[in-house]
């Protein structure tokens, strides 16, 4: 079960940032023209204006794929193009250009560098590439400049250092490398350095505290900055916005930073700092808005003074190693919007370590309250249904948390996220659960809860992720669940559900993570509206009670890579339609499967494949996940043979040539289809030159009746038994290959006699000849050591061509070759 994570970095203070950014911007913009809206003045100049060449030999230089800069031609005077605004007093130099957000493509353009009079330079939102070209330093005037948001690279040009009257510089989300440079502390009217968002790496210069009366905003957040934080920042009395959070800081915040009392905002959150929190921080940061630390290594109580910073709307001190107790008196915060304490060491050591939470309801404005992995004691109060109506994130999880959800639960109109996993909850879901229209995400999993799953939960049509896996919940899978059109991820694993699995559910094509509905007692068979899952990833149904076959639309789950269908009553064979390639583990073991193991498991990208304990039959493939022994199990199938030599399995009889197969021909057939033969042509010969001689001197010659046939007085068998006897002449029957056919082994008849059949190929030249002198040697010929005539067919098959066998009786040992020539079938020596 996935732990929670901490509240992403844009939630938390992206607004406040740009509130921050955005008032200095203004108080940085007083004095200038109205930029992009200035009267084109009339050309005073008889030639071309040096400021309009330099922007046609900008526009020449960027792409420009949208055609935002199309006015940018003769038809309007420059001033009038678009994006650029000219100055007052000098009214045919540009002083402001704003390209912000038009797609333009390119290098940054060295020609900007010839709008001298430049004071506001925004060519943020676009696609610039490369490095900041160096030329941008003769711009002396400029007091903004913003490439932001863009794919610059490259480090920050030491000549930047010559435009002393900037303002703001904003290089935000590139990817500029290299070191702060120093100088940026030698630029006296900085009051914007925002660097977040790019591949700065070293240390933050200590220099940057000369801009202690101008600086208001540092943002440095998302680097790769190493070292501490210098102790000269606290030197910086105007500061409003401190954010150095994501990099690689450590040791402790100085304390001269606690003392800036003029911060709002003081990010240090995803680095390597340490140490307590002042115990008087509310106190000395009374203008506080937002406070993020949270994945560091803090440690201590979380001080009670916090709500003298009565501004205070973000409070995130997760993912750290806070103690004690929750301050009760949070809720002395009215603007509170974020509280986020998760994954810290807070207990209480009280009998209701949870009465915080009765105070919070005082917090009007609380979107997010986040108290999950700690050591929280108690029983959930029933207040916890008068906190806010705007409450959107409420998680509890992984906490001592017991007793019941209140049914008031449903008040909390707003919520999207329900988090109370791995607690020690009981009793039934409230049906007012299903009135969080706005919910998409319930996890209750791993608590106690009982009864059964409320069929209102079918109202959460927003509903993305439902995990009540881990508890003691009965009776069916509501069919309302049909309503969910928007689940990605269901699990109802390791509860005591009954009955059978809803086609409503299985339905779902908006499923996409997984679905689990594994170790419960369900019934019936898997419906075949599982082919709608095509997006799905994991579907678990094992350690049920299903039947049926294995539904073949299992095959069209196109990215499937995790089918758990183990300790079942499936039957039947694997569905072909199983061969993806996406698959990468498949349990069907325990089940009532049988068949061959299929080949195709051999060619797709199996990681782990389990048969084991079925009735698989036949020769295991050798290649694929069935060379490694590790990655597959096919233990408790008696009928596998062959595969790997690894698995150790029996040989499988396979078919051989004729020359190898009268090697390894019992040898009782061996005389049948290889010694009579040859002794029949020889006995015939000699009876007809002898019976010859004698007709010719008998008196009754003239009136001889007609020769019966050999096997008139034996039962004749039709050619329909003798195909049901060899099992369709299976060539797992072949016993040998003569010279005119091949003999079978056979069960012929109620009396289940075993045979042998010997099938005259009658394409083979002589082949009649051969039945029909066969048939006159066997009638005359006995021998103790000769297989034993039965009977014989003549007539047609099933296609309508000619058939003749002859059956034999199946001599286990002893033949007439072995009894005429003993020495071929014993010891040389």
């Amino acid at each position: 079960m996935p732990l929670p994570q901490a509240l992403p970095f844009p939630l938390s203070h992206r607004f406040l940032l740009l509130l921050c950014f955005s008032s200095t911007l203004a108080a940085a913009a007083r004095g200038m023209p109205s930029t992009m809206v200035s009267a084109a003045p009339p050309n005073l100049f008889p030639g071309p204006s040096p400021d309009a060449l330099a922007l046609l030999a900008f526009k020449s230089t960027v792409g420009d794929p949208s055609g935002a800069l199309a006015s940018w031609n003769d038809s309007l005077p420059f001033c009038s193009w678009r994006g650029v605004a000219c100055g007052r007093r000098h009214r045919q130099r540009v002083v402001a250009l704003g390209l912000r957000g038009l797609g333009l493509a390119g290098p940054v353009p060295p020609p900007l560098a010839n709008l001298t009079f430049l004071r506001h330079l925004h060519l943020g939102e676009n696609t610039f590439r490369g490095r900041i070209p160096p030329e941008l330093g003769r711009l002396f005037r400029l007091q903004y400049l913003n490439l932001s948001l863009n794919s610059i690279t490259g480090e920050i040009p030491t000549n930047l250092s010559h435009c002393t009257n900037l303002r703001t510089l904003s290089l935000r989300s590139n990817e500029i490398e290299g070191k702060i440079p120093g100088w940026v502390g030698s630029l006296p009217q900085l009051s914007i350095l925002a660097l977040t968002y790019n591949r700065l790496t070293g240390p933050i210069p200590p220099s940057l505290a000369n801009l202690s009366t101008s600086l208001r905003g540092l943002g440095l957040f998302g680097n790769d900055l190493v070292g501490n934080i210098p102790v000269e920042l606290g030197r910086m009395a105007n500061l409003q916005l401190l954010d150095v959070g994501f990099n690689r800081l450590s040791g402790r915040v100085p304390p001269s930073v606690y003392n800036l009392s003029s911060l709002t905002v003081l990010i240090v959150a995803a680095n390597q700092l340490s140490g307590t929190l002042p115990p008087d921080i509310g106190q000395a940061l009374p203008r506080l808005q937002s406070l993020l630390f949270y994945k560091n290594l803090f440690h201590g109580p979380i001080p009670s003074s916090f709500p003298n910073a009565t501004e205070l709307r973000q409070l995130e001190l997760g993912e750290n190693q806070f103690g004690g107790a929750i301050p009760p008196n949070l809720g002395g915060l009215p603007h509170l919007s974020v509280l986020v304490l998760q994954r810290n060491r807070l207990e209480g050591g009280e009998v209701d370590d949870w009465a915080f939470l009765t105070s919070l309801t005082n917090c009007s404005h609380l979107r997010v309250l986040q108290l999950d992995v700690n050591n929280i004691r108690g029983t959930l109060p029933t207040s916890v249904a008068n906190m806010s109506t705007e409450l959107e994130v409420l998680s509890m999880g992984f906490n001592n948390l017991s007793g019941r959800i209140p049914p008031g639960i449903g008040n909390l109109i707003s919520l999207t996220a329900l988090d109370a996993e791995v607690c020690q909850l009981s009793g039934d879901i409230p049906e007012t659960v299903g009135s969080l229209r706005a919910l998409r995400k319930l996890v209750l999993d791993g608590n106690n809860l009982s009864g059964q799953i409320p069929t209102a939960l079918g109202n959460l049509t927003l509903l993305t992720d439902l995990l009540l896996n881990f508890n003691e919940l009965r009776g069916s899978i509501p069919t309302s669940f049909e309503h969910l059109s928007a689940l990605q991820l269901l699990d109802l694993s390791y509860n005591q559900l009954s009955g059978n699995i809803p086609r409503e559910v299985v339905g779902l094509s908006s499923l996409s993570l997984y679905l689990n509905l594994s170790h419960n007692s369900l019934s019936g068979s898997l419906p075949a509206e599982v082919g709608s899952l095509k997006n799905l990833v994991e579907l678990d149904v094992s350690e049920n009670r299903l039947s049926g076959e294995i539904p073949s639309s299992v095959g069209e789950c196109q990215v499937l890579q995790y089918l758990h269908m183990q300790g079942n009553l499936f039957q039947g064979t694997i569905p072909p339609s199983l061969n993806s390639r996406a698959l990468m583990v498949m349990d069907l073991s325990r089940n009532n499967l049988s068949g061959p193991i299929p080949k195709f498991l051999a060619g797709m990208q199996l990681q782990f494949l389990n048969l084991s304990f079925n009735s698989f039959q036949g020769q295991v493939p050798s290649e694929g996940v069935f060379r490694n022994l590790s990655s597959i199990s096919i233990a408790g199938n008696r009928g596998l043979c062959g595969g790997d030599p690894v698995l150790k399995l029996p040989d499988c009889p396979v078919l051989q040539t004729p020359r190898s197969r009268r090697r390894h021909m019992p040898k009782a057939l061996v005389t049948v289809v290889v010694a009579v033969p040859a002794l029949c042509v020889a006995l015939i010969t000699l009876c007809y030159l002898f019976g010859k001689r004698c007709w010719k001197h008998h008196p009754s010659h003239k009136s001889s009746p007609p020769a019966a046939s050999p096997f008139d007085h034996y039962e004749k068998v039709s050619y329909g038994e003798l195909l049901k006897a060899t099992d369709g002449f299976s060539p797992e029957n072949v016993l040998g290959v003569g010279s005119f056919g091949s003999v079978y082994k056979g069960v012929l008849g109620p009396e289940e006699k075993a045979v042998a059949v010997k099938v005259l190929d009658l394409g083979r030249h002589g082949a009649s000849k051969s039945f029909t002198a066969e048939c006159q040697a066997l009638r005359n010929v006995r021998h103790r050591n000769l297989a034993k005539v039965l009977t014989s067919c003549s007539g047609i098959d099933f296609k309508g061509d000619d058939f003749k066998a002859m059956v034999f009786e199946f001599m286990e040992n002893g033949s007439l070759e072995e009894w005429l020539h003993p020495g071929t079938t014993g010891s040389s020596d």
